[in-house]
């Protein structure tokens, strides 16, 4: 539980959740359209994920 936490605060996972929490609210408000939101938010999250799904396939 305590790693789990540890990973969850490290920065990579924080920007991730900063921008996606930041680019919602833009959203909801209608500063950001939702084509830009969409491919900021995929953009973010695809690089969150490849960067977790390489750092657990070079920990084998």
């Amino acid at each position: 539980m305590w790693e789990r936490l540890t990973r969850l605060l490290c920065v990579k996972s924080l920007v991730t959740l900063v921008m996606t929490f930041t680019f919602a609210v833009l959203a909801l408000s209608g500063r950001v359209t939702e084509q830009q939101f969409m491919t900021v938010f995929t953009v973010v999250i695809a690089f969150y994920f490849g960067t977790q799904s390489q750092k657990s396939s070079g920990d084998s």
